[in-house]
Formats: structure tokens, sequence, C-alpha cells
């Protein structure tokens, strides 16, 4: 049994927690919400009065925060001070790659070991404990990591050194949002055209067409496996947030040089959805928009 700190209880750290708990460690565990407090102490974490304190005697502390300056600021403001040498720090938030960098950096220099290590997977898999880890960092620091991401996880993959964690996620997410939104033309082209979407996607699920956001997660409901389409768009992966990772995405490839004109596309797309009302939605939900629903 080891014992770790978790910072950021929400959606997604919540359930994270709770499987780090059910794997029988002493998870010391804090958030600014008294509800996700009680809900991480009925999975069997203990509920702490502040980041240090779940950081104070600590193996391996879990960060789980909405930005990079949330994460730079609980870094700088209570862990460095509270965390004891040696300590491994993993942020599985999904920030810029400069921020990651430097708190990496900054956590090596105070005698620290530092991950990147956002996911992939959405709310249902970090309950059930099937994410996705996306991991940046030195291989001595990832050796370490990868046991305690496996109880989070089905798949723990090394992607290079410190922020090529957030490298990856934010790449991911990009084709994510892009795909999503020409899966959704594709079906209200096809629906225009008289074609029945059962039998689109039938087609296309097994044709050059065939995406995850055709096969796994349609956003017509009725069609397909059940997705958050089916529950009208409500839990899943919120469109407020895949427009976070578009920003994150389109903002590195401005400073890369790099040309993503279908992301910034998906970008302006998604930024109108949540413009009118429907950051909360699923972000499959944004098929309502692209057929002329508000």
């Amino acid at each position: 049994m080891a014992r770790i700190g978790f910072i950021g209880l929400g959606n997604m750290g919540g359930g994270m927690a709770a499987n780090l708990a059910k794997a029988g460690n002493d998870v010391r565990a804090f958030d600014l919400s008294q509800d996700a407090l009680d809900k991480a102490k009925a999975a069997g974490c203990l509920p702490v009065e502040s980041a240090a304190a779940a950081a104070d005697g600590a193996e391996a502390i879990v960060t789980m925060l909405p930005a990079g300056k949330h994460v730079a600021q609980v870094y700088e403001e209570s862990l460095f001070g509270a965390a004891k040498p040696g300590t491994l720090l993993l942020d599985c938030s999904t920030i810029d790659v400069g921020t990651a960098k430097k708190v990496a950096e900054a956590a090596t220099a105070k005698g620290l070991a530092a991950v990147d290590a956002p996911v992939s997977g959405g709310i249902a898999a970090a309950a059930a404990g099937t994410l996705t880890f996306m991991v940046g960092g030195p291989a001595d620091a990832f050796a370490r990591a990868e046991p305690i991401l496996k109880l989070m996880g089905k798949a723990v993959i090394h992607a290079g050194s410190s922020g090529a964690g957030q490298a990856a996620k934010i790449c991911n997410n990009m084709l994510l949002g892009a795909t999503m939104v020409a899966t959704c033309e594709a079906f209200l082209l096809a629906k225009s055209l008289g074609l029945d979407p059962q039998t689109f996607f039938d087609i296309s699920s097994v044709s050059s067409g065939q995406s995850w956001s055709m096969t796994s997660y349609c956003p017509l409901p009725g069609v397909g496996p059940e997705t958050p389409a089916d529950r009208d768009y409500q839990g899943g992966f919120a469109a407020g947030l895949m427009l976070k990772d578009l920003k994150l995405a389109v903002q590195a490839a401005s400073d890369t040089n790099a040309s993503v004109p279908m992301g910034a596309e998906a970008m302006a797309l998604y930024q109108a959805f949540a413009n009118a009302g429907h950051a909360g939605l699923d972000f499959s939900g944004i098929i309502r928009m692209l057929g002329g629903q508000q």
C-alpha cells in the first residue's frame, strides 16, 4: 500500500482517486468542493483540508486540475513546500506544453520527480479504470509512475520527455474534435440525401470513412452502440472541454509555426456551440448546431 495525495476531484479526478483507493492505497484527497470530498470519502479516500495536507508524507501526488495556471499555482504554493524529497508528482491535467515543461523543471530542481500524464477516455473510463495515459518525463520517473497509472487505466504509454504527454494529448484531441465535426456533417448530409442513418452507419463503419467518432461514439441517438447521444448528450466529454483542448492545440500550432486549418475550424465551431450555451453538453451534441438546431 502506498500513500498517494490526490488533488482535484472533479468528474474525472473523482473516479481516478476512487480506483487508487479501491486498489488498497492510502489516498489523501483534496478539492475545493465539499461535495467532491464527500464522494471521495464514500469511495475510500481520506479527505484532507488542503493541497499541502494531501502532499504531506505522500510517496506520490496526482493532480487533476482545470488549466496550466492552476497546476503551476498548486505546485508552487503547496506541493514544493510540503512534498518530501524524491516524491513523484503526476499531473494528469490537460495543460499547455510550456507549463508542463516548466513545472517539471522546477520539480526536478527541488529534488522531486515529475511526469505529465494527461488522459483520454472520459468520465465513464475514469470511473471504470480504463483510461489511456500519455506520459511525458524521464524514463526513471515513468517507471515509477507506470504502476500507479495502471491502477486507473487500460493503457499507459511513454510519449517522451517532459511535455510530450501533453503534446500527444492535444494532438489526439484536435484529431478527435475535427473528426467528430466531419462525422456529424456526414450523417446530416446522408439524411438530406434520403439515406437511413442506421444504414449509413452500417456502411461507413466498415468502410474507408470509419473512425472512432463514427463507430464508438456515434453522434446520433439510436444508431450504433450506446453513446451520450442516447442520453440527450448528457455525460461523456463536455463540449467546453473539447474547446479548451482545441484552443491548446491551435495555440501550440501558432507557437511552432504548424498549419492546422481543420483544427482551427473545429475550434471555431465549438466556440460557436459553447457561445450558444451548450458548453456543458457532450461534444457530439454539436450535430444539433450543424443541423440548424439551437
